[in-house]
């Protein structure tokens, strides 16, 4: 596996792999690598030629109170991961080199309407911070295809419609949610948990499964499912910040529809855990 944190080195090499006439696949993170982001580069494997991932934590996609200068980074281990993945190529720039005129006058990408609500309301200027970051990865590596997990539905949705808006000419492929055995999705806020709150923090999707059952069984009086799973969570000790019933593209829940999205976001002592299930009636 090749690392570069430059970017004029990278585009030397991407310039190299499309004379070549090579296919490359793109998987942004910010590290901590877990089994989850190596599920993103396996399926990177089957849609391109070469996989590049990146590790960078972005500054301009978290509050002034949030967890940037504490989030986890493990670089050393994350190349090991990475390289036994089968990774071609690493992409660890600073910050100097991504935002080489500084924060404040760094032109900002906004995403209207998916990036309303739900996390958007509970993290304003978070999904500007990440369709920014996207944007700019975006054309330093120039991609065909790009994977992101859809433990981030609401991400996705922005990178979608980000990627569909600014006609980037770049495939995105949505990556189901890798769990582990209890149900709990992987993330790398989940070292954030105590012992005694990991043992409570598949609760989660144990409440979203049993909402969904109600849901996919016709009952579709969403204000009542929503209420109950709120109660739910915060029997099990959970500190809820929404949990919310909406159609596939975040639009507002259609009665007479067929399949829904619900999406979570609940506090565990110090994690901020979010998760999400879809729904198919009958189903």
């Amino acid at each position: 596996m090749v690392t570069f944190t430059q970017t004029a080195e990278l585009r030397k090499e991407v310039s190299q792999l499309r004379r070549q006439g090579l296919t490359l696949a793109l998987v942004p993170t910010m590290g901590n690598l877990h089994a989850g982001h190596l599920r993103l580069v396996e399926e990177a494997r089957r849609h391109a030629d070469k996989v590049l991932t990146t590790i960078f934590v972005n500054p301009l996609q978290f509050g002034p109170h949030e967890d940037f200068d504490n989030y986890p980074r493990t670089l050393e281990e994350d190349s090991e991961k990475l390289a036994s993945a089968g990774c071609d190529y690493l992409f660890n720039p600073s910050v100097t080199e991504v935002y080489p005129e500084g924060q404040e006058n760094q032109t900002r990408v906004q995403v209207p309407q998916v990036s309303e609500g739900l996390c958007g309301q509970k993290r304003p200027g978070h999904f500007d911070g990440v369709a920014t970051v996207v944007s700019k990865l975006f054309n330093f590596v120039q991609p065909d295809v790009a994977c992101f997990g859809q433990k981030d539905y609401q991400q996705l949705a922005v990178i979608q419609k980000m990627t569909r808006d600014l006609n980037f000419p770049i495939r995105i492929i949505g990556v189901p949610t890798q769990r582990a055995t209890d149900g709990l999705a992987l993330s790398s806020r989940n070292a954030y948990l105590t012992e005694a709150e990991r043992r409570k923090a598949a609760g989660l999707y144990a409440t979203l499964k049993s909402i969904g059952e109600k849901l996919a069984a016709g009952n579709t009086h969403f204000h009542e499912l929503t209420h109950l799973a709120r109660a739910r969570l915060a029997e099990l000790g959970f500190s809820p910040e929404y949990v919310e019933i909406r159609s596939l593209d975040l639009s507002p829940a259609r009665i007479d529809a067929r399949e829904w999205v619900l999406l979570a976001a609940a506090r565990l002592g110090k994690a901020r855990l979010i998760d999400n299930l879809v729904v198919r009636k009958g189903e």
